[in-house]
């Protein structure tokens, strides 16, 4: 049986998605009286949307510019990690995917909980994570089998945060930055494509991106968010609200287009019409993603470019589109769970580190063996 005494809780967050991911989590065990530690990475906002939530956290490392992969980071975040531990001795460690978490959980004797939704990721740093975790947590449309320690769910990372009961859009937050929530606007994302696991990749061409702005324009506001350079002829307005309340931006507006994969999912989810294109759309993608186009087609991800900006300027002027979008995502609720929900109780079932964890694990209605 899990244990109703206070736990010692450390989260290890070094990417702006896994703020999002462990935010609602982080609080709802502080309100619980639980003791609860967050660790740090100057990456992008990833501080930033942790202030924004009012979360306190202990930066420990800082993102290199490299397109290898930051093993000199790692080692000095690893380090500190573990030496933090040591002190704060953790009955449990959570992470998305993070060898260094992983291993100071290890050497600290803190039970392990990471919840991942990247096969590439799995890949690449998964024979020197998997075998020092305790459980290791997926999406149900996970593509790669772990092994004894691998449980799924059925949802996704962003039903931690998207998922009716912990997000309400706003109209005031819109409204109060210059927005009007009953107009016609659109949201386009362009990445840079310089981070390490995008070698190979690409996304819209500046042509494209012209041809989108202009074509979007005719019909409504167009507002644009860009890691890279946009061309100067592009005349679209940047995001009008801060990073953390771009899903409230996201949630009213009449279609999305990227290629960033995860913005379109977060449209996706929030029944909003969503196109996206990728070189390797088709060829290489993420499970959890493929899912979204396939069983529920909230997604639509193209692997010509020519294809997203058809599909997208159709979906520009089709008055169903939002409907239809509406739709779709009440199936996808019926089928999923509270994510936060789940790893909140992932965390309180695993108990004081000198107890035996509890056996079983609820997603939803179903119950799981966890030992």
């Amino acid at each position: 049986m899990s244990s109703s005494r206070s736990l010692r809780v450390l989260f290890d967050v070094s990417q702006p998605s896994h703020v999002h991911l462990f935010k609602h989590a982080i609080t709802e065990l502080e309100r619980d009286g639980h003791e609860v530690t967050v660790t740090s990475r100057k990456k992008g906002i990833t501080t930033d949307l942790l202030d924004a939530s009012g979360i306190s956290h202990r930066p420990i490392s800082k993102q290199r510019r490299s397109r290898l992969f930051p093993i000199p980071e790692w080692a000095i975040r690893e380090y500190k990690l573990v030496q933090l531990a040591r002190r704060f001795e953790p009955d449990v460690v959570v992470s998305h995917f993070t060898p260094c978490a992983v291993h100071a959980a290890h050497l600290s004797g803190a039970r392990s909980l990471i919840f991942n939704d990247d096969e590439v990721a799995t890949e690449v740093a998964g024979r020197v994570t998997n075998p020092f975790t305790t459980y290791v947590y997926t999406p149900r449309a996970f593509s790669v089998d772990l092994g004894p320690k691998h449980r799924r769910y059925d949802g996704y990372h962003e039903l931690a945060y998207l998922h009716p009961d912990r997000f309400d859009p706003s109209t005031e937050i819109l409204e109060s930055n210059g927005v009007d929530p009953a107009s016609k606007f659109f949201v386009l994302r362009f990445d840079s494509w310089e981070g390490h696991y995008d070698v190979g990749g690409a996304g819209f061409s500046a042509p494209a991106k012209r041809e989108l702005v202009s074509f979007l324009s005719d019909h409504g506001d167009v507002y644009l968010s860009a890691t890279c350079t946009p061309p100067d002829d592009v005349d679209a307005t940047e995001f009008p609200v801060p990073p953390e309340h771009v899903h409230h931006l996201l949630a009213f507006a009449d279609l999305y287009v990227g290629d960033s994969q995860k913005m379109a999912v977060e449209a996706g989810l929030l029944g909003t019409p969503s196109v996206r294109s990728k070189l390797f759309a088709t060829a290489d993608a993420i499970s959890h993603v493929e899912e979204l186009e396939s069983r529920y087609s909230l997604v639509l991800s193209f692997d010509t470019e020519d294809e997203a900006v058809i599909n997208a300027k159709n979906l520009a002027v089709d008055p169903m589109a939002t409907e239809r979008w509406a739709e779709r995502r009440d199936q996808l609720l019926a089928d999923t769970i509270d994510v936060t929900a789940f790893i909140v109780d992932a965390i309180r079932q695993q108990g004081p580190r000198q107890e035996e964890p509890a056996k079983h694990l609820q997603n939803g209605g179903q119950s799981y063996e966890l030992a």
